[in-house]
């Protein structure tokens, strides 16, 4: 039966058992050892994404199996789980033409609308973004098929695009690869090798979750290679950028020091062109996303003094989306508990919830921080008390 524990680690003993292997048998195929894997399976240390990613492929399960995800219970609460059911049917209804049913919109109206859900989702209005995405994937269909407009398509290619972004921070990955897969195919009538290649980085990140890092660096060249096939402009050189930084954090989980290096100098020198191009393609690409990188990559390299120090320097943006700062709080978090400043982790999970409560709530590295935090606490403070019975009531207070 599954684990009545409801943490990565419990679930980490429970597939274990199931593939027949002890504890020391599976310490002996990953990279980590026996001590930490007893530690996290019995739940007094948190699962770390890349060890969670590395177990699941070693046991051939999905990284979601351990992750528990998608947070069932949460999302009832939220109200968020009766809204997926829609979004998937709008996805699966690509193939049937223009709807005699959708009113006709003006161009311009549906162009406003397909980018005013990328608002949405990077400003964590993620109930609001789901809500209204099927009504806008069908009526930007419709009048795709209708008009064969370039412009539409890209457009239709981009709530497609929402539809991934909110499955993923959601946790239904299974959902965010039937988005992208449909992504590529309305990039491709809008046939725009820029919109491919974000497709391919995005897809690079999915490989990259599930701790395949050698398709994710093969996903990452070919969005180099329909690059190549785009006019000079700002918007490719962003793109390009942003492929560095895919490669960057791929690298860094593969513990490839050198790549991590090579592809941050890359994305550093993209973004000294662009300057802060978070209009591009909602990719937020720019001088403090590559700053925000590179914390995340020594985080993944497990150099947390570095990290911090990093975090320090970053400057955020006036008009940086909310999503990115929140993120960034998140992994400095983890950083400050890992380096034993537990005060300064739980102030910044606090910020992160402050700036983005709903995409913290369901960000598995944020529960695993409070989780890290609640077992270093001798005493549960007030306030870390009160975040894990916010993030779920499912966390253990001793």
């Amino acid at each position: 039966m599954p684990p009545n524990d409801d943490h990565p680690g419990a679930r980490i003993a429970y597939h274990r058992k199931r593939a027949g292997l002890t504890q020391r048998a599976l310490a002996g195929r990953i990279p980590y050892s026996y001590s930490l894997l007893t530690q996290v399976e019995s739940g007094h240390k948190p699962a770390s994404p890349d060890l969670v990613a590395t177990v699941a492929r070693t046991l051939a399960v999905d990284v979601t199996a351990l992750t528990g995800q998608p947070y069932v219970t949460e999302l009832q609460q939220d109200r968020l789980a009766e809204l997926i059911r829609p979004i998937r049917e709008a996805l699966d209804l690509y193939d049937l033409g223009a709807d005699p049913e959708v009113t006709p919109r003006p161009v311009p109206q549906l162009l406003s609308a397909a980018a005013h859900l990328c608002v949405q989702v990077r400003a964590t209005r993620l109930h609001d973004a789901a809500l209204h995405l099927p009504e806008v994937i069908a009526a930007i269909t419709t009048a795709a098929h209708r008009t064969g407009s370039s412009e539409l398509w890209a457009a239709l290619a981009s709530t497609y695009r929402t539809a991934h972004d909110i499955s993923v921070k959601l946790g239904f990955y299974d959902l965010s690869t039937v988005a992208l897969d449909r992504m590529d195919w309305a990039a491709a009538r809008a046939s725009d090798p820029v919109l491919g290649a974000v497709r391919q980085y995005m897809r690079a990140l999915v490989y990259f979750r599930e701790g395949e890092y050698t398709i994710g660096k093969r996903l990452i060249s070919s969005g180099h290679g329909l690059l190549d096939q785009a006019a000079p402009s700002r918007e490719r050189n962003a793109v390009t950028g942003q492929l560095h930084l895919g490669a960057c954090i791929i690298a860094a989980r593969a513990r490839d020091s050198g790549s991590v290096d090579t592809h941050l100098a890359e994305a550093h020198a993209h973004a000294e062109r662009v300057g802060e191009a978070v209009d591009v393609h909602w990719l937020s690409f720019g001088p403090a996303n590559v700053a925000a990188h590179a914390v995340s990559a020594a985080i993944e390299m497990r150099e947390y003094g570095r990290a911090l120090a990093y975090a320090s320097e970053v400057e955020f943006p006036e008009d940086w989306p909310v999503s990115r700062t929140a993120h960034l709080h998140i992994d400095r978090a983890r950083a400050q508990m890992e380096t034993g400043r537990s005060e300064a982790a739980m102030a910044s999970i606090v910020q992160a919830r402050r700036l983005a409560p709903q995409q913290t709530r369901y960000h598995p590295g944020a529960r695993e921080t409070i989780r890290g935090l609640v077992h270093q606490a001798r005493r549960t403070p007030d306030t870390l008390d009160h975040l894990a019975a916010w993030i779920t009531s499912r966390i253990h207070i001793p």
